[in-house]
């Protein structure tokens, strides 16, 4: 991916940090996302479908068409697939995968940023419940859907947001400054019915990056797999799902999908692990 020469001004020119400055201001990052909002962003939809090679089948189209860019950034479609079942952790959204096995010291490394299981759940107590377990990684790119459901059945004991500050998370910005970690987080603790506690986290980027989830009581709300979660506004986004030791394991069949980058294509609702004892 090339750098673009806005970027490289704002990254690497002094009068660029300083502009850099105003733009991940809050007022700033409320009214792009009110222009995102607006009637007159409809117009970038054409281009953006076009641009991203964007499958719009099975898409809920509004008569009339998309009112604004949020709407069609947000648009609904119908689960394609769902293969929760017993012992099967499902994909909670169209992405590319990464599993990382953690261990005392792993790093896990987002967008080419390195950062530590403590920082990135900002609690020591919580990251060492998850010492030998699985981190799987999904990230979102511009084509993808972004609306997002649960990856498994259990109830909601902790729900936290973590503020950040917004950031771009193309190349030369990540050269630059620990992007990632400044990043808006928010995640959920679930005690899961099949594979021991769970944290599905969900990032948002870039200057809107707004992280949109369905309201939850902790320790009363129950999720069901497949069940909309919520939904990113315009930004680049990733989730991550943490799973205990020894709590399942990827499916053989998906190493066989794997890209260049050593990622794999998933769609949401796609069982992506299960279980020892799973048929």
């Amino acid at each position: 991916m090339k750098d673009s020469i806005l970027l490289t001004f704002l990254y690497r020119t002094l009068p660029g940090r300083a502009l850099l400055k105003l733009l991940v201001q809050p007022g700033v990052s409320r009214m792009a996302g009110r222009f995102l909002s607006s009637g007159a962003s409809a117009r970038i939809v054409p281009y953006y479908i076009k641009k991203h090679h964007i499958d719009m089948s099975g898409v809920e189209i509004p008569a009339g068409g998309f009112p604004s860019f949020n709407a069609f950034f947000t648009r609904k479609r119908k689960l394609e697939r769902c293969d929760a079942a017993a012992g099967r952790l499902i994909s909670p959204c169209d992405g590319l995968l990464t599993s990382v096995e953690i261990r005392d010291g792993t790093v896990l490394r987002i967008k080419h940023t390195e950062f530590s299981l403590t920082d990135l759940l900002a609690d020591a107590g919580l990251a060492a419940a998850f010492r030998d377990g699985l981190a799987l990684i999904f990230r979102l790119t511009p084509e993808h859907y972004h609306r997002y459901c649960h990856a498994a059945d259990g109830r909601v004991l902790r729900h936290r947001k973590i503020s950040g500050e917004l950031h771009c998370v193309r190349p030369v910005a990540l050269r630059t400054l620990p992007v990632f970690v400044r990043n808006s987080r928010e995640y959920q603790l679930v005690r899961t019915e099949d594979f021991g506690l769970m944290v599905q986290m969900e990032v948002g980027a870039l200057l809107v990056g707004k992280i949109r989830n369905r309201s939850v009581i902790p320790g009363e709300n129950r999720v069901r797999a497949g069940a909309e979660k919520g939904y990113f506004e315009f930004g680049g986004s990733t989730i991550i799902l943490l799973l205990q030791k020894d709590a399942v394991r990827l499916r053989g069949s998906l190493y066989a999908k794997k890209n260049e980058q050593g990622e794999i294509p998933v769609r949401q609702g796609e069982c992506v692990a299960i279980t020892d004892d799973t048929a």
